[in-house]
């Protein structure tokens, strides 16, 4: 008799969808997770007021150095946010020399679910048919019209807050109202419309609650306040998270058992059956070993741990770790890649200012090798696009009322447009099992990746682009910043090391995320993912999930599982 009739690895942005959907097909569903629970009442940081915040909310430089070497360098770390971000000396992994790879995450009930931008974009029909157009990779399982119903189901109940524009390349869904465009953002719409009929210029699609449907208010979320506190924790529920929504839903079934501080080892495999049996976790606190049963197993622990947990399961019959007959998990690991800005000052809009602290940036979706594939370059890329109105300059020297009526007259408009690139499938850009070994006992993973030609031409296109619509908007001061890809992982969207496909030779999943090789094995986080298009992929992950784990359920009451 199995402990649970599923086991869900990870408590992320998948492994609460998944949890969700099971637990509301009646599945008795256990959740692990590697880190501890998380109390909003003591681990949020959005209400502290800036004169609590310890070294003006500094991390020490020998602490950041020491343990942060990696998560240091993101934007939204700080004193009083770096217990969200996973400590790099207790949590070590290793990289191919002349590589890098910067791998920043989070290890708390919640996950990343608790970090992420919030950037919510479906993939079109255009992304699933790229492998095959053109020749790279696999081609996808799938097709938009399989993931559609998912794709509305998921923005329902995540709340997502977007435009609807009409464009192929970046479906319309469920939205609430859009977070409205600033003065600069709309001057430039104009004036693209009047110069690139062809693109476009969209606030971005972002799961923060515009307003609160009786669904969310029941979970106990509120609209955003327009803080942009967001990467501090919500105590709102205003954005989505896990905890705010996913996990509440499915801990109100009475189905839920959550156990933080459960460092999954690996898998265990029956031969004679062809099964999934259970999981092996440690303790993270005590280092105690347990293993539990289920029926079906779904691994949501983010690609490259679900990598590695796969890796180092192995038996007889998958000597080089489990459900890896086509020698492809921890292979064809993606990101996105960045590292091509263009700014320039506004004019004209002086007696203009903007209110509160919208949670979502411009955007440009993708509009090169769409609808055709016609550039010398593979796949595409979008802009972020950053507005702002400076203020006073701190660096101002003065004194008295003259210096304090300075300090209190605005600055001038600028925007920034920030070049955000597919990165291709490529079965050498890998995660492997390190000799290192961490406290546990476990093979840290070892990661050697790196971009290509494909990946630079992107952004140098990118970067062209950026000017040439920056100056026929008649924008002024134009700078272009240096062409340099960011590091891979940089971007924070790893995925592609267990990939979907429709050839078992060539995939380790199916259409259902189902292991080809073990029937009762689901993998929906980012490991599945076939291609990375351009969109952040977040959506795209909870729409599988939820797919996935409904699907598992019908096998399992029709006694297939």
């Amino acid at each position: 008799m199995a402990d649970f009739d599923a086991i869900v690895v990870g408590s992320g942005m998948s492994g609460g969808w998944s949890a969700k959907e099971l637990c509301e097909r009646g599945l008795k569903t256990l959740v692990l997770e590697r880190g501890p629970d998380i109390d909003p009442a003591e681990d949020y940081t959005d209400m502290l007021d800036p004169w609590d915040k310890k070294y003006l909310d500094r991390v020490r430089p020998e602490e950041a150095n020491r343990d942060y070497k990696i998560q240091k360098d993101v934007y939204v770390f700080f004193e009083s946010t770096k217990h969200l971000w996973a400590n790099d000396r207790i949590y070590p992994y290793t990289t191919a020399p002349g590589t890098g790879y910067e791998w920043l995450r989070g290890h708390h009930v919640g996950g990343r679910s608790l970090l992420w931008a919030r950037m919510s974009f479906r993939f079109s029909d255009h992304d699933f048919k790229a492998n095959k157009a053109d020749g790279v990779g696999v081609d996808w399982p799938i097709r938009y019209a399989d993931l559609d119903p998912w794709y509305d189901k998921v923005e329902e109940f995540v709340g997502v807050s977007g435009s609807m524009e009409g464009l192929g390349q970046l479906p319309d869904g469920k939205f609430l109202p859009p977070f409205e465009m600033d003065c600069a953002e709309k001057l430039l719409k104009s004036k693209m419309a009047e110069h690139f009929p062809d693109r476009t210029m969209m606030v971005a699609r972002v799961a923060n609650l515009k307003r609160a449907t009786e669904e969310h208010i029941a979970l106990g979320r509120g609209p955003c306040q327009s803080r942009n506190h967001c990467f501090r924790g919500c105590s709102f529920g205003a954005y989505f998270s896990s905890n705010s929504a996913t996990l509440p839903a499915a801990r109100s079934t009475g189905n839920l058992t959550l156990k933080p501080d459960s460092i999954v080892h690996s898998l265990v495999y029956d031969d004679t059956t062809n099964r999934v049996t259970g999981v092996r976790v440690i303790d993270r606190v005590t280092k105690a070993t347990k293993t539990y049963t289920a029926k079906v197993v779904f691994l949501n622990a983010s690609a490259i741990p679900t990598a590695t947990i796969l890796l180092n399961s192995k038996s007889e019959k998958f000597p080089n770790g489990l459900a890896n007959s086509s020698d492809q998990v921890g292979r064809n690991l993606m990101d996105h890649v960045a590292g091509a800005q263009v700014y320039a000052n506004i004019d004209g809009l002086e007696d203009k200012y903007y209110y509160g602290r919208r949670p979502a940036c411009g955007y440009i979706p993708r509009y090169r090798n769409y609808p055709e594939y016609s550039e010398d370059y593979k796949r595409g890329f979008a802009f972020q696009v950053y507005t702002n109105r400076g203020s006073w300059n701190p660096n101002n020297a003065g004194i008295g009322a003259a210096y304090k009526a300075q300090q209190a007259k605005p600055g001038g408009w600028n925007i920034t447009l920030d070049t955000y690139a597919e990165v291709l499938p490529n079965p050498e850009n890998r995660v492997t099992l390190s000799n290192t070994k961490d406290q546990w006992g476990l093979a840290v993973p070892h990661m050697n990746a790196s971009h290509g030609p494909n990946e630079l031409a992107l952004l140098q296109a990118g970067s062209d682009d950026a000017v040439d619509i920056l100056t026929k908007a008649g924008f002024r001061d134009i700078v272009r910043g240096e062409v340099k890809a960011t590091k891979p992982g940089n971007r924070i969207h790893e995925m592609g090391t267990a990939r979907m496909g429709l050839d078992r030779e060539t995939s380790v999943l199916n259409k259902w995320n189902q292991a080809h090789d073990v029937p009762n094995l689901f993998i929906t986080d980012g490991a599945c993912m076939t291609s990375s298009a351009i969109q952040n992929p977040s959506i795209t992950y909870m729409a599988l999930s939820a797919r996935a784990a409904n699907h598992a359920a019908d096998l399992l009451e029709r006694g297939e599982l």
